[in-house]
C-alpha cells in the first residue's frame, strides 16, 4: 500500500513490542492528519518502550521525575516540515487503558494521535486546550476505526 520512499512515519520497538496491526494504514492515516492540519511532515519516528525507559528520558531531558505515556520531541529545524521522535510507554498505555476501561488498542492509538496533534500545534496545558485535544483524539479514533 505505502511505498518505502513515501513513508514518513516509522515504528520502532526499544524493549517491548506493541500490538500494532495494519501499520501501512496507520502510517497513511497519521500523514493525513498533518495534511488536514496544513502541516508539512518530513518524518516521525514512534519508539515503543517500557516505563523504565520513558522515565529515564523524562528525567534526563525534561527534568520530570514521573511516569508518562508519551513524550514528543519536535526536532524540526524550522516550521516548514515536522521531524520528530515520539516515545510511547506500552506499560503506561496498558495501565491507562485499564483505568479508563477502554481497549489497549484504542488507548495506544489515542496516544499515537495525541503526539501527532501536539506536532500539529495543539496543546493540552489548560483545561480548554485539553478538552479540545480530547475531542480531536476522539474524532480521529472514530474515523480511523470506523465507529
Amino acid at each position: 500500500m505505502a511505498s518505502s520512499k513515501k513513508t514518513k512515519v516509522h515504528f520502532f520497538s526499544h524493549d517491548i513490542r506493541p500490538n500494532l496491526r495494519n501499520t501501512s494504514d496507520l502510517r497513511q492515516y497519521i500523514q493525513s492528519i498533518f495534511k488536514k492540519e496544513g502541516k508539512g511532515l518530513h518524518s516521525i519516528n514512534y519508539i515503543f518502550c517500557t516505563d523504565k525507559v520513558l522515565l529515564r528520558i523524562n528525567q534526563e531531558y525534561l527534568n520530570h521525575d514521573f511516569y508518562t505515556d508519551v513524550i514528543t520531541f519536535n526536532l524540526s529545524p524550522n516550521t516548514k516540515a515536522v521531524s520528530a521522535e515520539v516515545y510511547v510507554s506500552i506499560d503506561r498505555v496498558r495501565e491507562n487503558a485499564i483505568k479508563l476501561r477502554v481497549s489497549i488498542t484504542s488507548e495506544l492509538h489515542r496516544v499515537i494521535f495525541h503526539a501527532a496533534l501536539h506536532l500539529c500545534g495543539y496543546n493540552d496545558k489548560t483545561k480548554k486546550d485539553l478538552e479540545t485535544m480530547r475531542r480531536l483524539e476522539d474524532k480521529l479514533l472514530h474515523r480511523y476505526f470506523g465507529v
